[in-house]
């Protein structure tokens, strides 16, 4: 019999000492350890120093704020990362699902909320993939393994998320994937995520795949969702 598996680790760094205690104890009573951090230098190096299962980031702190610290962590980490944004400051979502957040949550939430959307983003990592190791398809070749893409030869720069969401499509090609579809596959829930955020994730993945092979394979269905054709001319 295998023994049960740790609590998972979660990183809080916000330098409001209430709202960080109060997340810090809603996370240990969903069954989680948890580590605080009051600014975003001492959040990175406890996070170098215990490499938690996932960070909870507030945006908006002094000095070293959570994008910073956002670009640190995806520097030598995909450790999932919840930002904690203020309500009304659309382009502070938007940059942070840019630099590799793989969820949001606008402050002030719900507490069951923020502990649901953890619980998923730490799900979705346990999960193990299945299938090959490597995918190829003569466009796009996707190591799981490494978390790798390379499109002819040439390794594509990508976020987790957008990793996630090619994979989803090269484990699909030809085939016409709904909004609804993507956020399952690529996001693993969809109460934790918007189908506007399928829409700006799936037009970075398309400029990248753009500019990197000069072919546009991801194709617009309208009123159904994507198709990836790796064969478009």
């Amino acid at each position: 019999m295998s023994p049960p598996a740790s609590p998972a680790q979660v990183l809080v760094v916000d330098d409001d000492d209430d709202l960080r205690a109060m997340v810090a104890k809603l996370l240990v009573r969903a069954g989680m350890n948890t580590l605080e951090a009051a600014s975003g230098s001492e959040g990175l190096r406890k996070f170098y120093a215990s490499r938690p299962d996932l960070v909870v980031l507030d945006v908006s702190m002094p000095g070293m704020d959570g994008f910073e610290v956002l670009e640190r962590i995806r520097d030598l980490s995909d450790v999932p990362v919840l930002l904690l944004t203020a309500r009304g400051v659309e382009m502070e979502k938007v940059r942070g699902l840019k630099s590799g957040a793989d969820d949001y949550v606008t402050k002030p939430f719900g507490r069951q909320e923020l502990a649901a959307r953890v619980e998923a983003l730490l799900r979705r990592r346990a999960e193990p993939e299945t299938g090959p190791e490597v995918l190829s398809d003569g466009l796009v070749e996707v190591d799981f393994a490494q978390a790798k893409a390379l499109v002819r030869g040439r390794e594509l720069s990508l976020t987790p998320l957008e990793f996630r969401l090619l994979a989803a499509f090269v484990r699909n090609p030809n085939q016409v994937l709904s909004q609804d579809q993507l956020l399952e596959l690529a996001w693993s829930s969809s109460s934790s995520a918007s189908r506007e955020q399928v829409k700006l994730y799936v037009g970075y993945l398309r400029r990248k795949l753009r500019e990197a092979a000069g072919v546009e394979p991801l194709e617009t269905v309208r009123g159904f969702g994507y198709r990836y054709n790796p064969g478009s001319p």
